[in-house]
């Protein structure tokens, strides 16, 4: 079994910045890709930025230049590094991992609040 365990959420300003990690324990034999998505009150999940094993990121649209994600492949781990946050910013953020394709894990979700 696999555990994904998400920190760093909080309240914050607009315009401020937070850091959001996420380790992986259980049993893991590596993984494909790590990511982030969040939902707000009343809409559905969606992505905000993925890494791959090798480096390879993705980031949605309206995050592009203010968010940053990184990985640390030794330690099964992810962050995201989320600057000049807007109130729209505001949502549960998840982490996910892909082991295989077909074989993914989410964390429990932390919340970020952003505050105009």
């Amino acid at each position: 079994q696999v555990q994904l365990v998400e920190s760093g959420g909080g309240l914050v300003q607009s315009g401020g910045s937070l850091r959001l990690s996420c380790a992986a324990s259980g049993s893991i034999f590596g993984f494909a890709a790590m990511g982030w998505y969040r939902q707000a009150p009343g809409k559905q999940r969606e992505l905000v930025a993925t890494i791959t094993r090798g480096g390879s990121s993705n980031y949605a649209d309206s995050v592009k230049g203010r968010f940053t994600i990184s990985r640390d492949n030794a330690k099964n781990s992810v962050y995201l590094q989320m600057d000049s946050l807007k109130p729209e910013d505001t949502a549960v953020y998840y982490c996910n991992m892909v082991v295989v394709v077909g074989m993914n894990y989410w964390g429990q979700g932390t919340q970020v609040t952003v505050s105009s």
